[in-house]
């Protein structure tokens, strides 16, 4: 059982995923990386959701940033979103990530930071 999962909407995001297993590493946190597109992939998404038994998912998304929600939306475990820096220079993302409506809560981190998005699952998890 892994503890934390983060999730990357695209390949692209790899490096910020990178930083934030290189946190939960440093803090013993158990964790898995996948890239699955909230958009190309919904039935993979879903089933990834519920199937997984970790505490907390991480996910990255950029331009409209769907997947931290959509997550939510399938799930009752925290979702920290980063937002990913874009044409927009991640403003768009940021927004999506941080207007989810009422009954589909997400934490939401800085743009391109994956560092504060782990450590916000470590103190999560540091209260359980």
């Amino acid at each position: 059982m892994v503890e934390v999962s983060i999730i990357s909407g695209s390949a692209s995001d790899a490096k910020i995923a990178e930083r934030a297993g290189a946190v939960l590493a440093k803090h013993n946190i158990t964790y898995d990386s996948s890239v699955i597109s909230a958009h190309r992939e919904p039935e993979r998404l879903d089933e990834f959701v519920k199937m997984s038994n970790c505490k907390i998912f991480i996910a990255i998304a950029g331009l409209s940033a769907a997947l931290p929600g959509v997550i939510a939306s399938r799930t009752k475990k925290p979702v920290i979103g980063v937002p990913v820096s874009g044409p927009l220079q991640g403003i768009d993302a940021l927004l999506s990530i941080v207007q989810m409506p009422k009954g589909v809560p997400v934490a939401c981190v800085g743009i391109d930071n994956g560092d504060n998005a782990a450590l916000l699952a470590v103190r999560i998890l540091s209260i359980t």
